[in-house]
């Protein structure tokens, strides 16, 4: 029965004061969220501590929740901020030196061959995506590894449909040309 109750229905729950509802909304969105997390970060602890971070700022918060729009839009928005916030606050520049770790999503069932070719794609991929801007590198994340649509996007950044759809295809577009500049420098 608590499956079919809606994540606004049980948010609204948590600002009337039923706060064991967060610990369903908890298990809903932790995982997804520690996900987002890692690809900005690429650190597992600093991910864990932000997840925290999203569901404290919700209880901290619960009474300005209005009920407009999906939850999982308002949620990402909190948590864009929270991470936002994190790197403001510990005086981070840019993005991290190291990479995403994308292989840790690929399926152990691959043979080694393909395995390793795989492998060099993801690394020249990941390469490519730490090479882009904050904006752009969030947008394309929300939307490719976390699958919003581009209006969820928008409202999540606080900006046009269109603004999105013009980060993704310019974050698209750098992505291709980086990949075949480091194809490029292998082969120098």
């Amino acid at each position: 029965m608590l499956n079919s109750i809606s994540d606004n229905e049980l948010m609204l729950k948590v600002k009337e004061g039923d706060l064991d509802k967060l610990g369903l909304l908890f298990e809903r969105y932790n995982k997804r969220l520690y996900h987002f997390f890692y690809r900005l970060t690429d650190r597992s602890d600093l991910s864990e501590d932000l997840v925290q971070g999203v569901f404290e700022r919700i209880l901290k918060y619960r009474n300005t929740y209005t009920n407009d729009g999906s939850f999982s839009t308002w949620i990402f928005q909190i948590a864009r901020n929270l991470q936002a916030d994190h790197y403001r606050k510990n005086q981070y520049s840019g993005t991290p030196e190291e990479f995403i770790n994308w292989e840790q999503l690929e399926d152990d069932t691959f043979a080694y061959k393909e395995k390793y070719r795989r492998k060099n794609e993801l690394k020249l991929l990941q390469q490519a995506i730490n090479k882009l801007d904050d904006i752009k590198k969030e947008t394309l994340i929300l939307s490719r590894f976390e699958g919003f649509k581009y209006k969820e996007i928008a409202n999540i950044m606080e900006c046009s449909e269109s603004a999105v759809k013009v980060r993704i295809f310019r974050a698209l577009q750098e992505i291709e040309v980086h990949i075949k500049e480091f194809n490029r420098n292998d082969y120098d």
